[in-house]
């Protein structure tokens, strides 16, 4: 009996050493595959999108083409003459200064940025080409335009193209060339309008709507944000539009290639108001009175009816930085004062935005950070970057020159030494801080690439001893 009693003992023992030494091999094989990991292997390509969209709907105000300033600063001191303004930082959104942005004003030829929008896209699409001929219905001809419209001076059989055209609409804000245009892009004005009313809808504005092309009628509609908003879409999807159309400084035309067959190139009489057959060259300077005047000015749009006053699209880049201003009604008893009050406006937003603001690139920002998870039935996840701004917005804050300003921003990862347990993706785990100095400029969440459930209770045991 005692015999058999110590050999149960010993078969015991023997059992319960076997489990602990199964165990602590366990969590020794646990160990080793722990120190060898240095990545976690990305989640398939249906997680990845799911996430992405869940992302996307989550942290929906980063994808606007306008955002708030990540940080507070006081109120800057810019005297603007004009009723409306705005000046934001084309690269992420940020909205730096803004005076009655939302006021609903007509945005005179500023329209015209949406018609280049809807051609550039028929380019961009390869449905249309720069060195297409436009054929020019009467609707489109210099003579037929309403009185006082700003021309391009299309007549009767010109030969032109799209090109030609779209310098005509940037440069002398052609009434003509945006007649031109809605008819060779769809066939009528009222289509034309529908795919520009389309684009602004597209783009999530709101108090935007159009009933012509030109911008020659009060009744069509935006504020100065969104006009700002669609801008920023424009230089981001066409930023080639800027030095093609919007930075040249003036514009001939006719030229004596634009002849309709037959026409005789040279000087004509105009004592009857304008012919159909338009036969002699005029050369026009851009009406942008910030051109070859404000450094790095290479656009926007200008804009005039009585009913909007003076409105000016304008748009400056100097050393990467590139910002963007929209004022509108401005005053003036006429051109030449309207002229004056752009220019004042323009220079003080952009000589205020230079003088204390510049971009520090996040192009090449790491974005994915590997962390291991012990507890769970993954060893390892990806902490990703709830989302990816291209730069951050550094103001002149310490002291320093903004060059030594740039200098001093720093990237700091805050991530945890380990996670564990259930694991949920998409929920923030980490942060990216963008500081300068002890002035926080930028905070990106890092959130879980991955879901994993908690291990079972000796999986948890193995890691807790590892830990």
């Amino acid at each position: 009996m005692k015999k058999s009693r110590i050999i149960k003992i010993s078969i015991a023992a023997g059992f319960v050493f076997a489990l602990f030494a199964g165990f602590f091999i366990f969590a020794g094989v646990r160990n080793s595959q722990f120190s060898k990991l240095t990545s976690a292997q990305p989640v398939d390509f249906e997680l990845q999108a799911k996430l992405n969209l869940e992302l996307k709907n989550r942290y929906a105000d980063q994808n606007n083409l306008l955002t708030s300033l990540p940080y507070t600063l006081p109120e800057l001191s810019i005297q603007v003459g004009a009723d409306s303004a705005i000046l934001i930082d084309i690269s992420n959104g940020n909205i730096i200064y803004e005076k009655n942005a939302d006021k609903v004003i007509p945005p005179a030829s500023m329209t015209k940025l949406f018609a280049m929008y809807v051609v550039e896209e028929e380019v961009l699409q390869g449905r249309m080409n720069y060195s297409d001929i436009i054929p020019l219905p009467p609707e489109c001809w210099a003579c037929n335009m309403p009185p006082h419209s700003s021309l391009m001076f299309l007549g009767k059989g010109q030969i032109v193209t799209l090109e030609e055209l779209l310098l005509g609409l940037s440069i002398c804000s052609g009434n003509d060339a945006a007649y031109a245009l809605a008819y060779a892009v769809c066939g009528s004005m009222e289509d034309f309008v529908e795919r520009m009313n389309q684009a602004a809808i597209d783009a999530g504005l709101t108090h935007t709507h159009f009933v012509e092309s030109s911008g020659y009628s009060e009744l069509n509609v935006t504020t100065a944000r969104e006009m700002a908003a669609f801008c920023r879409l424009y230089i981001l999807k066409h930023p080639g539009s800027l030095k093609k159309f919007h930075s040249v400084a003036s514009f001939t035309y006719p030229k004596e290639r634009n002849m309709a067959p037959g026409d005789r190139y040279g000087a004509q009489d105009w004592s009857n108001g304008l012919p159909e057959s338009i036969t002699m060259g005029i050369t026009q300077e851009n009406t942008n009175p910030l051109l070859g005047r404000l450094a790095g000015c290479d656009g926007l749009k200008t804009g005039y009816i009585d009913e909007s006053g003076y409105n000016l699209a304008l748009t400056v880049e100097r050393n990467g930085t590139r910002f963007l201003s929209v004022t509108m009604g401005g005053k003036g008893n006429n051109t030449k004062e309207g002229q004056a009050g752009r220019v004042a406006d323009g220079t003080e937003i952009m000589e205020t935005a230079f003088s204390i603001f510049r971009d520090y690139d996040l192009s090449n920002l790491q974005t994915s950070y590997f962390v291991k998870l012990y507890a769970a039935k993954e060893k390892g996840l990806n902490l990703i970057a709830a989302y990816k701004p291209q730069s951050v917005c550094v103001p002149f804050v310490t002291g320093n020159s903004i060059a030594e300003n740039l200098q001093n921003v720093s990237v700091n990862v805050i991530i945890p030494d380990y996670l564990q347990g259930q694991i949920t993706a998409g929920a923030e785990y980490g942060k990216i801080e963008i500081t300068l100095g002890n002035y926080i400029l930028q905070t990106i969440p890092l959130v879980a690439d991955r879901s994993t459930e908690k291990a079972g209770w000796i999986t948890c045991l193995a890691d807790a001893i590892i830990k």
